[in-house]
């Protein structure tokens, strides 16, 4: 009895042990290892990112010890869906854990959101909960780029890239530029959050004065009273007197419907008196420019014959359908092709405005529509296309190519002049013109950058 009664004692200490020793064993293993950051990276270039929805965002990278959530899946999620461009991300720093995870310092447009997110395993990739994006979606110039104007310099500011989409935006300087100002576009961008229309502009009378500004709805060619078109915080009327028949003059595009007026500033200006060379509107355009500038789009004026306009009167111009070719960029040969770098350019390919930056003066590519170019007009192109024939002259690429070992390359192209002439010979002004260039592989990043070419076709 004794005996069984102390064996049933060690045999039950026995069991409480080992149940002890699971407890602690549990315990132990629960315990939360956190990972370890390396030291702060800044990108050599920062890139707007967009969110997916899958990853917090913490203050320091989220498996290190301390990290608090400074945006939850659920707030991040909501910012992934959101259509506003101030809800994008920049990303401009990096930290990588011990355990190989990479993690992209990133901050909101409107800098309301700053942390760290997991971004995948490798380092210069953007995975994880964030990819890359491009906050501007090339649109198309107007039909009309000229004889626009602020609609109110003090609240229509231009900004040096639309707001929300580069972290460095900020508001352009119109100090010098007069509220009768003309302004040229040359680019136009939609956001890609928002799809909302931009133009980009250049006041014509100071060219250091130049921003983007929002288009509302854009030039519209189908409407003819200028004054319902919808363009945001641009107008195409400066800021003239009311007309009367002392000091207008009413220009006619036959055979279009459209009509203009002229408004001159001159003093002496009276009904029935001629109007003056010099004479000019608030816009400080003489009447001949002004009939050239106002005409209705997809048109050209053919002859401004103003002498002997009167104020009160109308004028009468002639005007011819316009067309406006693009250009085909492509390769025609390579040099320089046996170092092996990722994704080679090889005859045949086509360049876009990513590859290459060409400034192109595009008033070249419009002309009367039907009319065939002269050799003369297509040498004047291929200069403004690559330089002045016979020089060495190259245009750099945009775009770097890599090599295993890690050294970078880009391409420099050399316009195939006599391929021009031949390629284009039989061209009408509408005709897409094509243009082969040379590529040769040169070892070193590239130093341009790319430009907004929409007339690449």
């Amino acid at each position: 009895m004794r005996s069984s009664f102390a064996k049933s004692i060690y045999v039950g200490a026995a069991v409480l042990g080992l149940a002890g020793l699971s407890a602690v064993t549990t315990t132990t293993a629960s315990a939360k290892s956190y990972a370890t950051a390396g030291s702060y990276t800044a990108l050599t270039k920062g890139q707007n990112v967009l969110v997916n929805g899958t990853n917090a965002i913490y203050s320091k990278p989220g498996t290190v010890k301390g990290a608090k959530v400074v945006a939850s899946k659920k707030t991040v999620a909501k910012l992934a869906a959101s259509k506003k461009s101030n809800d994008t991300f920049y990303a401009y720093g990096t930290k990588t854990t011990n355990r190989g995870s990479v993690y992209y310092k990133i901050v909101t447009m409107d800098k309301k959101y700053r942390g760290y997110i997991y971004g995948g395993k490798t380092a210069g990739t953007f995975a994880g909960g964030i990819k890359t994006t491009d906050t501007l979606t090339t649109a198309a110039t107007p039909a009309r780029t000229t004889g626009y104007y602020l609609k109110d310099v003090s609240k229509n500011t231009l900004w040096t890239a639309p707001k929300n989409t580069d972290i460095n935006a900020k508001k352009v300087s119109l100090y010098g530029a007069s509220k009768t100002d003309p302004f040229t576009v040359d680019k136009a961008a939609t956001k890609t959050k928002e799809g909302s229309l931009y133009y980009h502009v250049t006041d014509s009378k100071n060219s250091a004065i130049s921003g983007w500004i929002y288009a509302g709805k854009g030039y519209d060619t189908t409407i003819t009273d200028n004054t319902k078109q919808d363009l945001g915080g641009l107008t195409l009327s400066s800021s003239d007197v009311a007309p009367t028949n002392d000091n207008s003059v009413t220009v006619v595009y036959n055979g279009t419907g459209s009509k203009a007026v002229f408004v001159s500033t001159d003093k002496d200006a009276k009904a029935g008196k001629l109007v003056a060379k010099g004479a000019k509107n608030a816009a400080g355009q003489t009447l001949s420019e002004f009939v050239k500038s106002s005409a209705p789009a997809g048109y050209r004026v053919v002859g401004a014959y103003t002498n002997g306009a009167q104020y009160g009167n109308n004028v009468y111009v002639n005007v011819t359908e316009a067309a406006t070719s693009k250009v085909q960029l492509r390769v025609d040969s390579v040099e320089n092709n046996k170092v092996a770098i990722s994704n080679p350019l090889v005859a045949g390919d086509k360049l876009t405005a990513k590859d290459i930056s060409v400034n192109m003066n595009t008033a070249l590519l419009s002309g009367n529509k039907g009319t065939a170019y002269t050799a003369h007009e297509l040498n004047v192109i291929a200069i403004s296309l690559n330089g002045q024939k016979g020089t060495a002259k190259t245009i750099k690429g945009t775009v770097p190519y890599y090599a295993s070992n890690g050294t970078v390359y880009h391409y420099e192209f050399s316009l195939n002049y006599s391929a021009f002439a031949s390629d284009n010979r039989m061209a009408q002004y509408g005709d897409t013109l094509v243009a082969s260039y040379k590529a040769n592989l040169v070892k070193g990043n590239p130093t341009t950058p790319a430009s907004n070419t929409d007339w690449i076709a």
